[in-house]
């Protein structure tokens, strides 16, 4: 490849990176603003909108109730998408390819249709608590996520390294715990963000099954949006940017990116 062509794809990449960052800089340049209005500071700065944070009506239930649903969803998705993950990648699953197409399925449909799917769909059976139907259908978002890349780290293991391993001595369950476990680390930890992030973040399908008392975070934010809109939705949506870097730089620390890419050193 010439020098022209590399130089040409670095400043794509470089003007694509500025394209998705500028905006989250631009809110977070607005948590600073000294007056009450979404504005630059470009006079001044003020971190008072961060001190208001958590005095907003009803931050603190909202932020509980997110953290249980993603976690709990994003667990359950993991053990139950590597399961399937493991049929599909042996081979042996008769309509695999279908059955693979079928879990990530929730994935090309808009989250609107969804929502208003699984509502309906609840109500036809009676299932409304308002709790339990938000982690149903969490998991019913984060667990094509898990599957997805458990399917692509699994096509990339050997398990006749199990095998190996039972025939020293390991039972079954022992021998997945210390060997397939360790080698799909950076596949499980992926899977786990992409989840979490999905599930705490997801606003159109949590609209429909939430109520007056139950309100995940997103849903508490477009609230204070059209109450008073004020410059602390920027600091709290800085806060929960900060957050998913924190999350991105201790996966590199503990695993490494190159890892989770799935690239060698």
């Amino acid at each position: 490849m010439s020098r022209t062509a590399i130089a040409f794809c670095w400043v794509m990449a470089i003007a694509l990176a500025l394209f998705l960052i500028i905006p989250l800089l631009v809110i977070a340049a607005a948590s600073f603003s000294p007056t009450p209005v979404f504005d630059l500071p470009l006079t001044g700065a003020s971190t008072r909108w961060y001190g208001r944070i958590g005095r907003l009506d009803g931050f603190w239930p909202s932020l509980l109730l997110s953290l249980q649903i993603a976690l709990l969803s994003t667990a359950i998705s993991l053990v139950c998408g590597t399961l399937a993950a493991i049929a599909i990648a042996r081979g042996k699953l008769p309509g695999a390819g279908v059955f693979a197409t079928a879990l990530v399925s929730p994935l090309m449909m808009p989250g609107l249709v969804l929502g208003i799917a699984l509502l309906q769909g609840f109500r036809a059976i009676g299932f409304t608590a308002p709790w339990a139907t938000l982690l149903v259908a969490h998991l019913v978002i984060t667990l094509p996520y898990v599957a997805r890349t458990m399917i692509a780290g699994l096509a990339r293991f050997d398990f006749t390294l199990i095998e190996a391993a039972r025939t020293l001595g390991c039972t079954y369950p022992g021998s997945v715990l210390r060997v397939m476990v360790p080698a799909l680390a950076p596949s499980f930890l992926i899977a786990g963000i992409f989840s979490f992030l999905a599930s705490f973040d997801n606003y159109p399908v949590s609209i429909f099954l939430a109520d007056v008392r139950t309100k995940t975070l997103p849903i508490r934010m477009l609230q204070y949006i059209e109450e008073a809109p004020d410059p602390t939705l920027a600091a709290l949506s800085t806060l929960i940017l900060a957050g998913t870097v924190i999350l991105l730089f201790v996966s590199d620390r503990v695993v490494g990116l190159h890892r989770m890419a799935g690239t060698s050193d």
